[in-house]
């Protein structure tokens, strides 16, 4: 004797299992469904604030770095001549700052030598690193001026440890001397 009664879903899962319909359904059900889309290789999207795409089959994120990246990755060849760009340090180098290999580089600045421009080609190279090294030295003196050294002590005083350090006139003088450096042509 049955201490259970069958109800007609559980009569139709047997029955569809018996005749080999196992994926069919006994019943109808509603609700939420997923919108699904499916995606191909190299198809950017956003999803949930994030931009995805698709390389060589994975899904991968896009992020502002990979930009970064590929400027720092050396090609397997150059964009300039077409050659295998050995990894050597005069080829991660040359790629880094000319965007072309070493050969390339020297082939270029034997032209310029010969046609007697290098002089001025190298003055601006020399100009521009000496430029982006003194544009660092500013944003780290802005940084060093608007740091602050106050901690709060067991008593809970405030104590400030920056005592001189805020001169403005100190401050004033270095900015002076990286502005004239700067207008300097070596």
């Amino acid at each position: 004797m049955l201490k259970k009664e069958f109800t007609q879903r559980d009569v139709t899962r047997a029955r569809n299992l018996i005749t080999g319909k196992a994926g069919d359904r006994t019943a109808i059900q509603t609700g939420y469904e997923k919108h699904t889309q499916d995606y191909r290789e190299g198809d950017v999207w956003e999803e949930n604030g994030k931009t995805w795409t698709i390389k060589n089959g994975l899904r991968q994120t896009v992020t502002k770095h990979d930009a970064l990246r590929r400027l720092a990755s050396l090609p397997l060849v150059c964009p300039n001549c077409a050659n295998p760009m050995k990894i050597t340090d005069l080829n991660k180098k040359m790629y880094a700052i000319h965007q072309e290999c070493f050969d390339c580089v020297i082939v270029r600045e034997t032209k310029l030598k010969a046609q007697g421009k290098y002089e001025e080609y190298s003055s601006n190279m020399m100009n521009g690193n000496k430029n982006a090294m003194l544009t660092d030295l500013e944003q780290a003196l802005d940084g060093w001026m608007q740091e602050t050294n106050s901690f709060v002590s067991e008593d809970g005083v405030i104590e400030d440890w920056s005592k001189g350090k805020r001169d403005s006139t100190v401050y004033d003088e270095f900015r002076e001397a990286i502005k004239k450096a700067k207008e300097q042509e070596i």
